[in-house]
Parts: C-alpha cells; structure tokens; sequence
C-alpha cells in the first residue's frame, strides 16, 4: 500500500507545479514548453489524487467513485460496503497527518 504522508506531499508539490504554471500561462499562453509542462503536471497530479482515492479517500469531488475508493478499507466507518467515501479518513484541513 502507499504510504499516505508520501503520498500527500507529492500531491502538495505537483499541485504547486500545476498552479505555477497556469500562472505563467496566463500571460505567455503560447509558450509551446509551458504547455507541454502544465499538461505532464496535470497528468500526474490526476494519477496521484486517483491513487490517494484508491488507498484513502478522495481529495476532490472529481475523484470521489463509490466502487473504487478506499480499496484498503482504512478508517471507514462502512468497511466491506458500497459507499459515498468523501467522509473516510481524516481529511488534511480537518486534523490530517501531511
């Protein structure tokens, strides 16, 4: 399983990255090498929110998918059930480690 502290401190650091760059994109929105970069960035932010979800809980309501998210079952008040999981686990604004 991943380990949830790692893996929120790359989330926090990819999600700088993305944000960086769409600040730079704003006022150079052509710049070929932004783009690329932003799109690489976006990618991988996707893939380790999806992973978090998996193992965790969702971060953001885009990855919220009741059959898929928090496969390992931790922290669940509805271990073995199908369910909206936006409420597994201690959030980060709400007390969670980082």
């Amino acid at each position: 399983m991943a380990d949830r502290n790692n893996l929120l401190q790359q989330i926090n650091e990819i999600s700088f990255t993305v944000n960086d760059l769409n600040l730079y994109l704003d006022t150079h929105p052509l710049d070929e090498n932004a783009l690329d970069a932003f799109k690489e960035a976006m990618e991988q932010r996707k893939q380790l929110l999806q992973t978090f979800a998996e193992n965790f809980e969702p971060l953001t309501i885009n990855c919220v998918c009741p059959d898929t998210n928090n496969k390992s079952q931790t922290k669940t008040k509805y271990p073995d059930q199908r369910h909206f999981t936006w409420s597994d686990g201690p959030l980060p604004w709400e007390g969670g480690t980082i």
